[in-house]
């Protein structure tokens, strides 16, 4: 019985001693050797973010619950940021295809953009009359869009009055000799109603009187209207066609209001017809109305050019673009209109933080001066030098209201 309480103790003994020599192997203070610096409670916890979300979150990596992406591991920045901006990795950049540009000076040049059409030229378009009264007996011309020459017959018009102006003519003639200032008169009253002298001798020479009578064109060029038909009693004065010289033509442009301060008499203006694809014509500003249409709101604005060939016809529609210099806005600061978020009250820009090697934005009001086209004038708010988000800037936007960062969604 001693010798097994014997053993046991001895037993004991040899598991105290050796839990003393594993005890000093692990738990040796080993702080004390030099160079070794202790890291337990000093290391930082890795966060996991998503680079198309950056608002994500996470202790541990992942899927973003918003896109499903893997997160990736935050660099974080140590340097002290706006509570305002909002920071992109550069993947989330790459994703949401940022890119900014440099805040320039520049000379702006607006285009004004414009659409018409071509019209006859109101100088050429005449209205054919007839100078007898009478009864039409015969049209010679029986259609619209039919080319006449000058002097070419028109009509036969039946005219009472012609046919006694006639026969006093022959009368007097008998006695030109012995009273020729009656002859003269009677001449004279036939020359009243547009007879040519040519046809006034043909008339004294044959000896006798024509029923029918010509009407002849006064213009060379197109019939726009025909006003009578056979048969029609006219009098003296009454429209017969209306004739248009289509050698030249007008185009008419509409203004808006808008437009009109960068319009001026002598801007050139290129413009091209639907009619005419791949085409392009240019000429200059004659003219611009200086009424407003109380309905369209529009003033007219007229071009001129020539038509010799015949291809342009009147009714055609036009596109002309007008480069107008802003003389008022020269040297300005001017960015693409890409950049703005207009809210209807407010105009916003995100501008890149300086002195941050990351992409870090901040939302900025600005204040809008002249539109030009696909950029703008800034008349205050930001400075020459200054990088802005010119694409993407809906995305950092989006970004922004996820963090509850400033955006263009505020009211203030």
């Amino acid at each position: 019985m001693k010798n097994i309480l014997s053993n046991q103790t001895f037993r004991y003994g040899l598991l105290f001693l050796a839990g003393i020599l594993i005890g000093w192997i692990f738990f040796h203070n080993s702080d004390k050797k030099p160079g070794h610096v202790p890291t337990t409670h000093e290391s930082k916890a890795t966060i996991w973010t998503c680079s198309m979300h950056p608002q994500i979150r996470r202790s541990e990596p992942g899927k973003c619950p918003i896109c499903g992406m893997d997160l990736i591991p935050l660099v974080q920045n140590t340097a002290v940021e706006d509570s305002g901006a909002i920071h992109f990795t550069p993947e989330a950049v790459a994703l949401a295809n940022v890119q900014t540009s440099i805040v320039t000076r520049q000379k702006p040049v607006k285009d004004v953009r414009l659409f018409g059409k071509i019209q006859t030229d109101e100088r050429l378009l005449q209205t054919q009359v007839s100078h007898l009264s009478g009864r039409i007996e015969r049209l010679m011309v029986n259609f619209t869009g039919e080319s006449v020459q000058k002097g070419q017959t028109l009509a036969l018009i039946y005219s009472p009055e012609l046919v006694i102006a006639q026969q006093e003519l022959l009368e007097a003639a008998k006695s030109k000799e012995s009273q020729p200032e009656i002859y003269e008169a009677a001449k004279d009253r036939l020359r009243q109603w547009k007879l040519t002298e040519h046809q006034i001798s043909s008339i004294e020479k044959s000896g006798k009187v024509k029923d029918n009578f010509e009407i002849v064109s006064s213009a060379s060029g197109v019939v726009m209207a025909k006003r009578v038909n056979n048969g029609d009693y006219v009098s003296q004065g009454t429209a017969l066609y209306d004739v248009a010289n289509l050698s030249s033509l007008w185009v008419m442009f509409d203004a808006y209001e808008s437009d009109l301060p960068f319009l001026h008499k002598g801007d050139q203006i290129s413009f091209n017809l639907q009619a005419m694809p791949g085409t392009n014509f240019t000429g200059n500003i004659l003219f611009i109305d200086p009424i407003i249409d109380p309905n369209t709101r529009v003033s007219k604005v007229r071009v001129e050019i020539g038509n010799q060939s015949g291809k342009l016809k009147p009714g055609m529609f036009a596109t002309g673009t007008v480069h107008a210099n802003l003389s008022g806005f020269q040297n300005q600061l001017v960015i693409p209109g890409s950049a703005v978020l207009w809210t209807g009250k407010r105009s916003l820009v995100y501008v890149k933080q300086p002195d941050t090697e990351e992409a870090v934005f901040k939302l900025r009001q600005v204040e809008l001066g002249q539109a030009l086209g696909d950029s703008y004038v800034i008349v205050n708010g930001l400075k020459e030098g200054e990088k802005i988000v010119t694409q993407g800037a809906f995305n950092v936007d989006a970004a922004a209201q996820l963090e509850g960062k400033p955006s263009m969604m505020e009211t203030k």
